[in-house]
């Protein structure tokens, strides 16, 4: 089963690692904005680009009004939507190209591509990029299925998985939630490294 984009839906194994994951690293955004090194451009870019690889259309709705609202220009934004990365800040761009490429392996980047955005970067910046992606990316486990199955009353072309799927998907956040903040904090406690390579 394949959704819209050709992309495999993914499992219910694959949604709880990705929000652990997500939880894990969600602190390095608040500190990295907090810090002023990730502001809201930055933040909706990386978002926008692994959006564009997952083909979540709900995600794409609200992080284009949430990007006009930041002040990126529509033409920034449909290119950002289609892969087209022309508009992006010099600055920017090899952050944008990491997104794309965790989005691309499900969330397991090569050490190569995550050594190069730490050299870049530096480590503090590089986790909080690292969270932005991640948080996105439950973002976008999530509202696949939810705006597959919503389609389904508007009666519209929508994501093809099937009802099962999508309601077993969304019933999995309300069960997952407990014990992902239990393990995103015995991760924190224990110190566990926020990427492991294959």
């Amino acid at each position: 089963m394949k959704n819209r984009t050709g992309r495999k839906p993914y499992s219910l194994r694959e949604a709880y690692v990705i929000y652990v994951k997500g939880m894990q690293t969600a602190k390095y955004i608040r500190k990295e904005k907090k810090a002023e090194r990730l502001d809201s451009k930055f933040m909706e870019r990386i978002m926008l680009a692994v959006t564009e690889v997952n083909g979540c259309e709900m995600c794409s709705y609200a992080h284009t009004r949430m990007a006009l609202e930041e002040g990126m220009s529509t033409e920034e934004i449909q290119n950002m939507l289609q892969g087209e990365f022309e508009n992006v800040p010099k600055e920017e761009l090899e952050a944008i190209l990491f997104a794309q490429h965790y989005a691309d392996m499900r969330g397991n980047p090569s050490k190569a591509s995550w050594e190069r955005i730490v050299e870049k970067y530096g480590l503090e910046l590089a986790y909080g990029i690292l969270g932005a992606i991640r948080i996105i990316m439950i973002g976008n486990v999530y509202g696949i299925p939810f705006g597959s199955f919503l389609n389904r009353f508007h009666k519209k072309k929508g994501a093809k998985n099937n009802l099962i799927y999508e309601i077993t998907m969304l019933l999995s956040i309300l069960i997952y939630t407990p014990f992902v903040l239990i393990h995103a904090l015995i991760l924190s406690v224990f110190r566990t490294p926020v990427l492991k390579f294959k």
